[in-house]
C-alpha cells in the first residue's frame, strides 16, 4: 500500500493541517480535558499532535548559543517529583526541560551540547542546589555563577520561621498562644509594616524576643542587597554574617554560612547586574501550564506542554500555509 502525500496534511498525521492548527491554538488557552471534550478526541489523540508540534518546532529553530542562561528547577506532582528547566534569561525563554534534578541529568545535559554552545556562557543564575553546582563548575567553567536574591531570601525565610515553630511549641507549653497564626506576618516583604507584627513585637521580651531577633536580621540582610559597588557589598554581606553567627539563633547561624561560602555568587549579582528572576517569572508561567494542562499524566506531557508554551516554536504543520494557499488560490 503507498500513502499519497496532500496538501491538506503532513505525513503520518490522521488530521488535516488546519485542524492541527486550530487545536494547538487551543491548547494555548485551555486544558487538554477541554479541548478533548470539545473536539471529540482522546488523550492520546491530543498527546500525538502536541509531540509533533514540538518536534517540528525544534527542528526549526535549530541550534543556539545564549551567553545567559538559568538553572531552576519544577515541581511535576505531588510526589516530590522534579524536572529541571534550563533558561535563556536574555531571550526569555525555556531551553530544555530536564527529567529530575540530579547531577546525572545535568552533566547528560551538558555533555550533549556542543562544545562551542557550552563556551558561550558567560553568566550562570541558579539556586545553591549542589548538583547544578557541580554540573556548572564542570561544564561551564568559564561562567560565572550567580545566586540572587530569591534565594538568599528563601533561605532566610525558612530560617525565621523555623525559629518560629521553636519559640510557638515552647510557649504552647505554658498555655501562650501568642504566635499562633502568625507565621506570614514574619515572613513579607521587606519593608512591609503590619501592625500586627508592631503589636507581637511590643510583647515582654520573653514572648517574641527570639522571632522577632531573627526577623529583624531577615530584614537587615535585605538591605544589604542596595549597595551598588562589589566593595561594599562584600563588606555589607561579612557584617551581616558575623552579626548573624553571634544570634545564638542556629537556623540564622546557618544561612550566615551559606553567605559566606556562596559569597562570591552572590556579588556576581551586583557586579554582573544578573540575576535569575526570569527563570523565577518562568517558573510561575510553568505553574500556570501546569493548572491548565490538567492532563501532564507522565513528564513527557509535562515538558512538552513547556515547550509548547515557553520556547518560542514555530509549531503549526508545514502543509497548513499550502493548503491555505491552495485554498485563496
Amino acid at each position: 500500500m503507498v500513502q499519497a502525500a496532500t496538501l491538506w496534511s503532513d505525513p503520518g498525521s490522521r488530521f488535516t493541517a488546519l485542524f492541527e492548527r486550530v487545536l494547538i491554538d487551543w491548547l494555548k488557552e485551555a486544558s487538554f480535558s477541554a479541548v478533548a471534550r470539545r473536539l471529540g478526541l482522546t488523550w492520546d489523540e491530543l498527546d500525538g499532535i502536541m509531540a509533533r508540534a514540538v518536534e517540528r518546532g525544534l527542528e526549526r529553530r535549530g541550534a543556539c548559543e545564549p551567553k545567559r542562561i538559568g538553572l531552576g528547577e519544577k515541581s511535576f506532582q505531588k510526589r516530590y517529583e522534579y524536572v529541571t528547566v534550563v533558561t535563556d534569561l536574555d531571550g526569555r525563554r525555556v531551553l530544555s526541560v530536564l527529567d529530575g534534578r540530579t547531577k546525572e541529568t545535568v552533566d547528560a545535559h551538558f555533555s550533549a551540547l556542543p562544545a562551542s554552545q557550552r563556551e558561550s556562557v558567560e553568566v550562570v543564575a541558579m539556586d545553591m542546589w549542589k548538583p547544578c553546582m557541580d554540573a556548572a563548575a564542570k561544564w561551564l567553567p568559564s561562567a560565572k555563577v550567580c545566586f540572587d536574591r530569591f534565594h538568599v531570601a528563601r533561605h532566610l525565610g525558612d530560617s525565621v520561621n523555623t525559629v518560629r515553630k521553636e519559640q510557638h511549641r515552647q510557649l504552647r507549653v505554658d498555655g501562650d498562644r501568642t504566635l499562633v497564626g502568625t507565621k506570614y506576618l514574619w515572613l513579607e516583604r521587606p519593608g512591609s509594616t503590619r501592625p500586627e507584627r508592631g503589636s507581637l513585637l511590643s510583647q515582654p521580651q520573653d514572648v517574641c524576643t527570639r522571632t522577632g531577633r531573627a526577623w529583624a536580621l531577615k530584614e537587615l540582610a535585605s538591605k544589604v542587597w542596595d549597595y551598588a559597588s562589589v566593595g561594599w557589598s562584600r563588606r555589607g554581606w561579612l557584617a551581616w554574617a558575623a552579626l548573624a553567627s553571634r544570634s545564638n539563633l542556629e537556623p540564622i547561624v546557618r544561612v550566615a554560612r551559606i553567605v559566606r561560602t556562596h559569597l562570591e555568587g552572590i556579588l556576581n549579582v551586583v557586579l554582573l547586574k544578573a540575576t535569575n528572576a526570569a527563570a523565577e517569572s518562568m517558573n510561575a508561567r510553568i505553574q500556570r501550564i501546569k493548572v491548565i494542562a490538567c492532563g501532564c499524566r507522565n513528564r513527557e506531557r509535562f515538558r512538552n506542554a513547556i515547550r509548547s508554551h515557553l520556547r518560542g516554536l514555530d509549531l503549526y504543520p508545514t502543509s497548513a500555509s499550502a493548503h491555505t494557499t491552495f485554498l485563496s488560490a
